[in-house]
């Protein structure tokens, strides 16, 4: 069931999900739901975002996890794959850890499991975007074609500023990322300000249900609608919800297709799949 809006029948993708495994499901929504002081709409099930995205019409899921710990990797990716294998509407980032100290064998080993990029959230990891240590990974990732998408912004602390992700980009200006939160959770106006590069996409998530629709459209402008996805957050949002808020910025037809699908099948190369 495609998203309809006005009459107008659009593919869907949400370019950011989170999912746990079931018996830590619920702690683990509840700990992200206590760090940033918002209450989570649902509980971090794969099962749950397949209904509830399916419901709203998503056709396809980009689903990670956060490793807070060197040696949480490797299962979470054994997790993920085991996720996408059984939905296959989801496609899977991998989790990685600063610790990893064997940067090829690792990526060889999510390369192996089918996943399309990896997932970093620094100020759940603790560790600051540009800290010297992290450039192999990023040029690994950036060699191999995996895409590498960061939690980015936090007012109150400075591990995932916007300025920090533009300190990489101009040591590697080829570097394909996505900047989650139109580039800067709580920091919208310096993600606009400091953060810019070719290969540089960001997504609408976590943003739209506090921004104002003007703000948006800014910061789409800023990007550039070539360069920017559709996106929850779930389980921290309603999909349906989230595609309202989406619908709400008036956005002209050709754009809501391109935010709403065609960059992200580009990105992940999916042309092909619907």
């Amino acid at each position: 069931m495609p998203v309809i809006h006005n009459g107008i029948s659009y593919f869907a993708a949400d370019a950011h999900a989170h999912i746990y495994p079931g018996k830590i499901a619920e702690k683990a929504t509840a700990s992200v739901g206590d760090f940033y002081d918002i209450k989570m709409q649902n509980v971090g099930l794969p099962h749950v975002l397949a209904e509830q995205g399916g419901k709203a019409g998503i056709d396809r899921f980009l689903v990670c996890s956060v490793a807070t710990k060197v040696e949480q990797v490797r299962s979470i990716n054994e997790f993920i794959e085991k996720k996408c294998k059984e939905y296959p509407q989801f496609v899977g980032l991998a989790a990685w850890h600063q610790d990893v100290k064997d940067i090829g064998a690792e990526m060889d080993d999510i390369q192996k499991r089918g996943l399309v990029g990896i997932k970093l959230h620094p100020d759940f990891q603790k560790f600051h975007i540009d800290d010297e240590a992290m450039l192999p990974v990023y040029e690994e990732a950036n060699r191999r074609g995996l895409p590498v998408l960061f939690h980015t912004g936090d007012c109150r602390m400075d591990y995932s500023s916007p300025k920090r992700l533009q300190h990489i980009l101009q040591k590697l200006p080829d570097f394909t990322c996505i900047a989650a939160h139109f580039g800067g959770y709580s920091e919208w106006e310096t993600a606009r300000r400091e953060l810019r590069g070719t290969n540089v996409y960001v997504d609408t998530s976590s943003s739209l249900f506090q921004i104002t629709p003007e703000e948006a459209r800014e910061s789409i402008s800023h990007f550039g609608v070539d360069r920017t996805m559709f996106g929850t957050d779930f389980p921290m949002w309603q999909p349906e919800e989230e595609l309202r808020r989406f619908f709400a910025l008036g956005l002209t037809e050709e754009e809501n297709r391109k935010i709403l699908w065609e960059n992200f099948a580009r990105l992940f190369h999916l042309e092909s799949i619907l």
